[in-house]
């Protein structure tokens, strides 16, 4: 009898040699705007000597050195809503690779039940009517799947593809609340630079009314002087309120990054009175370190890879499935059971084969048609990197022209005030005229502080461009404690940006056919 086993068992054989994993094997495609040369070299506007092309810093908001601004990132990425959601979505991401994993291990499970039967005597190719019995079954049962052709390797090659997408994503949400952080603060920081002047301006203003006033009585001004004076004193007391709104409104901004509500957030606690200074020219890098740090690139080209390996996971559904199963226990009446008549036992292999018929050719269009989409959207994100990029870099650059010639303006305003002064002082010229100088030199004053707000929001740009941040602000990745190697496929290998591995000990063979 053991004989006959193996004689039936023998098909089998040429199955277990042809054990193999169908689908594409992933790489990043040639074609990729990711190993375009002109994406990685040097980035059009680093010339700028306001910038370096030294490696940006993992916290780049420390190149502020402003000890309140670094409490308030460290208290914002431990505390945001939106790196709480993005960690949730990492353990789901977890959590669904070990139910992958799951299949690749025996299957079992026991049954037991107890009835009251009446049997069909046909069933048992007898005419009589059998008596009710009491009947009843136990029993464990195991089976494994044999994976002849890849289809669970596949799917955890998606689901490990999938994890490091959502740490990926992770870090994205960290560049961003380190941003919208930084943002928020030195909003305040502008606003309140901004009030600090707008009042100068009401002040002089005030002078140049009074003295108007003064003339006027003495009939040496008009009227209407006074009342233009005046009516310019009420229109610089009308910028205040937006002015106040707006550094009510950062510190508001900021309680929401930091997962508070806005009475949470005292504001001596973000108490700022003009925007932090950079303490060396801006670092911003090159255009292949770019591409390895951007937390949006490596989640594009993970969910690439998922989508690829999805081709296989459909495409072995054209292929047989083998289980290898076993049983035992015991069957009968129960008042029998436990003796040997009631005892059963099973074991062999067990073949399904659907034909193709039933929508799988279909459904492997489906997901080749979702990885052609996901090469796009990653080439789009890559296009889209170097583009904020150079955006930023050049409003940068060219906010920092401006605000050059704005200093030059207001040197020149302040020189032309302490000229008035003098001549003032010595009698020469009216009280007036001196007035307006200083006027100008306000006015002058305020320009600055307008552009000097407009550099320090060129730099946010920038530096979220830049897309670092998430390197110190994240801890050991979660998959990582389960035994999976999710670290980062394009910032972690070599020289070369396509050098993306598979974590299945095997080297990447392309993405064919």
């Amino acid at each position: 009898m053991r004989t006959w086993r193996c004689i039936g068992l023998m098909p089998l054989l040429p199955l277990l040699f042809a054990c193999t994993t169908v689908g594409p094997d992933y790489h990043v495609p040639d074609a990729a705007a990711l190993r375009a040369p002109e994406a990685n070299g040097k980035l059009l506007g680093s010339a700028n000597p306001a910038v370096s092309i030294g490696p940006v810093p993992d916290a780049w908001w420390q190149l502020y050195d402003d000890p309140r601004l670094d409490r308030l990132v460290r208290e914002a990425l431990a505390a945001n809503t939106d790196i709480r959601v993005a960690s949730a979505n990492l353990r789901r991401a977890t959590a669904a690779l070990h139910e992958v994993e799951a299949e690749n291990l025996p299957q079992g499970g026991i049954g037991a039940s107890v009835s009251r039967a009446q049997l069909s005597g046909q069933s048992y190719l007898q005419t009589t009517k059998p008596p009710v019995f009491n009947l009843g079954d136990f029993g464990p049962g195991v089976s494994y799947l044999i994976d002849f052709f890849g289809k669970l390797a596949r799917a955890d090659e998606a689901a490990l593809a999938n994890i490091q997408a959502s740490e990926a994503a992770l870090d994205a949400a960290r560049v961003g609340v380190a941003a919208q952080t930084v943002r928020a603060y030195v909003q305040g920081c502008a606003a309140s630079h901004e009030l600090a002047v707008a009042r100068q301006q009401i002040a002089l203003q005030d002078r140049t009314v009074d003295a108007t006033r003064k003339l006027a009585a003495a009939g040496r001004a008009e009227p209407t002087d006074a009342v233009r004076a005046q009516a310019r004193v009420e229109a610089l007391r009308a910028a205040l309120p937006p002015l106040e709104a707006a550094r009510e409104a950062a510190r508001f901004r900021l309680a929401l990054v930091l997962g508070k509500p806005p009475a949470a957030l005292p504001a001596e606690e973000t108490e700022c009175h003009e925007e932090p200074p950079l303490t060396q020219p801006l670092p911003v890098g090159d255009g292949a370190a770019l591409l390895k740090r951007r937390p949006d690139i490596r989640q594009a080209e993970r969910e690439l890879a998922a989508a690829t390996a999805k081709i296989g996971v459909a495409t072995a559904d054209l292929y047989p499935s083998i289980r290898i199963g076993a049983s035992a226990g015991l069957t009968g009446l129960l008042s029998d059971l436990g003796s040997g008549p009631t005892a059963r036992w099973s074991i062999g292999p067990m073949l399904s084969w659907n034909f193709p018929t039933n929508g799988v050719r279909p459904r492997i269009a489906r997901m080749e048609a979702g990885a052609d989409a996901a090469l796009a959207h990653f080439d789009g994100v890559v296009l889209r990197a170097l583009q904020e990029t150079e955006t930023a870099l050049s409003a940068y650059s060219r906010e920092l022209e401006r605000q050059h010639a704005l200093h030059l303006a207001r040197d020149q305003a302040a020189e032309a005030a302490r000229q008035e002064r003098q001549r003032y002082e010595a009698g020469r010229t009216p009280y007036l005229a001196r007035l307006d100088a200083e006027r100008t030199l306000a006015d002058a004053e305020a320009a600055l502080a307008e552009s000097d707000s407009r550099v320090a929001m060129r730099q946010i740009d920038l530096f979220l461009a830049l897309g670092g941040g998430w390197q110190q602000a994240g801890g050991a990745p979660q998959a990582a404690e389960h035994g999976h190697d999710v670290s980062h496929p394009l910032p972690k290998t070599d020289a070369r940006p396509d050098a993306v591995m598979l974590r299945h000990g095997a080297a990447p063979t392309g993405r064919q056919s």
